[in-house]
């Protein structure tokens, strides 16, 4: 699980006692769906108060408006969930957290190892979406649009313009889709080509099946 927890400065993110809070409300978050407003309800271990409460409870103390954001979970039936944490301050607490979700009956220790690889990949290249079929088709059918309507000011007849958006689309999901694009750490080849060559060395199947990436502060107006 990945927990965004708010503060209104940096000085009170470095604060132990915040820190602890945050690392708190992860570990109770793994007994939970994962979404914000089962781990918001769970009960924090010792008080017997729940999270939000215990948020508020935090407030007063620090003297500091502090927030439970957002929360975001994956898991496997077997395999591993590997984690990157960028810019990391303290022991599982930072910026930017990534979680890659894999599926195989390989040596744990060796997906944990490239699961990380692609995780530091998400939290640099921050991809739409797993696959090309996965990618919001509004945001495909707008990226189309687009390239027709720039195609079309070629002058060149539909046939030709037709190949020119199916280009320019492959190109798109190379940059937004994690499987297709090229891996960070060998850009020679792409994430899903590294991904068959890890089960080849592994000799068993893999399969990346699901990512999450939060940044801190992302989508919240300054």
């Amino acid at each position: 699980i990945v927990v965004e927890v708010n503060s209104e400065t940096d000085f009170v993110a470095r604060n132990d006692a915040f820190q602890a809070l945050v690392r708190d409300i992860a570990e109770v978050g793994l007994a939970t769906d994962g979404s914000t407003d089962a781990v918001a309800s769970a009960t924090m271990p010792g008080s017997g108060k729940s999270v939000s409460d215990t948020v508020k409870d935090a407030v007063a103390t620090i003297g500091e408006n502090l927030g439970l954001r957002r929360t975001a979970m994956l898991s496997v039936s077997n395999g591993v969930v590997a984690t990157y944490i960028h810019n990391q301050v303290a022991d599982g607490l930072g910026k930017l957290g990534v979680l890659v979700a894999i599926e195989s009956d390989g040596d744990k220790a060796a997906l944990t190892q490239f699961g990380r690889q692609v995780a530091m990949h998400v939290a640099a290249t921050n991809p739409l979406a797993l696959s090309n079929d996965e990618v919001d088709s509004a945001t495909v059918e707008r990226e189309r649009a687009i390239f027709i309507d720039q195609s079309r000011q070629s002058g060149k007849p539909e046939n030709i313009i037709e190949k020119m958006v199916e280009g320019r689309m492959r190109k798109f999901f190379e940059e937004v889709a994690l499987l297709s694009q090229a891996f960070v750490m060998n850009p020679d080849q792409t994430v899903e080509e590294m991904v068959a060559e890890t089960a080849k060395t592994l000799g068993t199947p893999v399969k990346v099946v699901g990512f999450t990436r939060l940044a801190l502060g992302e989508g919240v107006e300054k």
